[in-house]
């Protein structure tokens, strides 16, 4: 679209720069080129620049990418100039000029800058050049953002948020909403955020799975994507209090079922980040080629099988006990590709999970990324007996009451079923490389933080 800006600069433009910017054609830097050759206006901000004598450059970012943009002092009117000389890290601008091939550039194009505009300049931007903390750039946050390599992140989180819509959107799923307030525990009742309701407990959703086994009955196959909670104590790497969840259950699948299905999704998911996020790939220094490694079939092991290998690595893990985030590092870094760990016993896993053939096992798995990075997502088959439920009810301590409406599904219809929890927060840290997951969301929310 052509557009006409006579806004900026006007009394100091000569006649072919005012014949330029009439001209130009405004786009931004993702779709730079389209353009090339062509005289172009870029809206964004400074995140860089460099001097060097009657030459700027600037490096721009306008949401979609980044470009530098070149001044030429003998090349731009007085005024556009002295803007470029003023324009500080984060200054906002309005950049014209032409969009120069240059396989040189990341972008593969530079910009010949004719007129620049100042919207804002900003002063004194806290976050420089040199090395802060993370309690400093957390801290800061909502200016942290900004980084390319934060930007980088947030931009393969919603490639993965997408790729998980339309896989699920391919295979037939409904998106249910599930309540963020519930009146019971879902994964267990030592880690519920407690909230009054209008002079009632309610909690803060662990998990919207409760809800989707509801929604089977109606549309065969289903899922949710939303905010979680969990009120662990944790420090690791791996936690936080506040995090994205997509849970799934589908009608008629058993736990084999289910694990094929697991697979299946995170083997698009991660070929699909390969295909669309070179880019942020490069910026972030992922090896991508430990992710080109993430084929079918994953290893499948049982949980006595896990539990040797890990005594084998050197794990002191007893029978009986869950995984720590030490035995699932050690047992990931050992091998290229995810792996599956089912069956694991009874007493430490979910009152709704199914139970095998010898009453100590469920019928559940865990699926651990490699290069250590752990449990990126958790299912299982769902007890389906309607007395074997009940009874686990009353096992977990409980109240009946509160499960009724849950226990309906097995009094009227009750089919074999199976669903999963993925959490998208560490799924983005081991698709990106990161030390900590505290990088993967916008606003993280941990023990010792909750703001900005």
């Amino acid at each position: 679209m052509q557009i006409f800006n006579i806004h900026f600069g006007l009394k100091t433009l000569s006649s072919c720069a005012w014949q330029k910017t009439k001209n130009m054609l405004e786009t931004t830097i993702a779709k730079i080129q389209d353009f090339a050759g062509k005289e172009v206006q870029l809206k964004g901000w400074v995140y860089n620049k460099r001097e060097s004598g009657k030459i700027i450059f600037l490096q721009l970012r306008d949401g979609s990418g980044f470009i530098q943009g070149v001044v030429v002092k003998s090349e731009v009117s007085e005024k556009t100039f002295e803007n470029a000389v003023k324009a500080t890290m984060e200054s906002s601008v309005v950049m014209t000029g032409t969009a120069r091939e240059d396989k040189r550039a990341p972008s593969g194009f530079e910009i010949l800058v004719f007129n620049l505009e100042l919207i804002q300049v900003a002063e004194d931007y806290p976050i420089t050049k040199k090395e802060h903390g993370p309690d400093f750039l957390l801290d800061h946050r909502h200016l942290w953002l900004r980084s390319k390599r934060q930007w980088a992140i947030q931009r393969v989180r919603n490639d993965l948020i997408l790729g998980i819509y339309d896989f699920l959107h391919r295979e037939g799923f409904i998106k249910i909403d599930a309540p963020i307030f519930t009146p019971n525990a879902c994964e267990g009742t030592t880690t519920l955020f407690e909230v009054d309701y209008f002079g009632n407990k309610a909690y803060l959703s662990q998990s919207g799975q409760l809800y989707l086994e509801a929604a089977i009955f109606a549309h065969g196959k289903v899922f949710d994507f939303g905010p979680t909670f969990r009120a662990e104590k944790s420090k690791t790497r791996r936690h936080l209090t506040e995090f994205w969840m997509m849970d799934a259950e589908m009608a008629f699948y058993d736990w084999k079922d289910n694990i094929d299905f697991q697979e299946k999704l995170i083997v698009q998911l991660v070929q699909r980040v390969l295909r669309n996020c070179q880019q942020e790939m490069k910026i972030l220094e992922r090896d991508t080629k430990s992710l080109e490694k993430i084929k079918a079939p994953f290893m499948r092991l049982t949980y006595v099988e896990a539990l040797e290998m890990l005594r084998k690595l050197g794990s002191d893990i007893k029978e009986g006990e869950d995984f720590g985030n030490d035995d699932e590092t050690m047992l990931t870094q050992a091998h290229e590709k995810p792996i599956f760990v089912s069956h694991f016993p009874h007493r430490i896993k979910a009152f709704y999970m199914s139970v095998d053939e010898t009453g100590k096992y469920v019928l559940c798995n865990d699926l651990l990324a490699p290069e250590g990075y752990g449990e990126i997502i958790g299912g299982g088959q769902r007890e389906t007996d309607l007395k074997k439920l009940l009874a686990m009810v009353k096992k977990h301590n409980l109240p009946q009451k509160a499960f009724e409406w849950y226990l309906d599904l097995r009094r009227y219809g009750s089919v074999t079923h199976s669903g999963f929890g993925l959490g998208l927060e560490r799924l983005v840290a081991w698709v990106c490389g990161l030390p900590h997951v505290r990088e993967t969301i916008p606003f993280p929310r941990m023990l010792e933080r909750m703001t900005p």
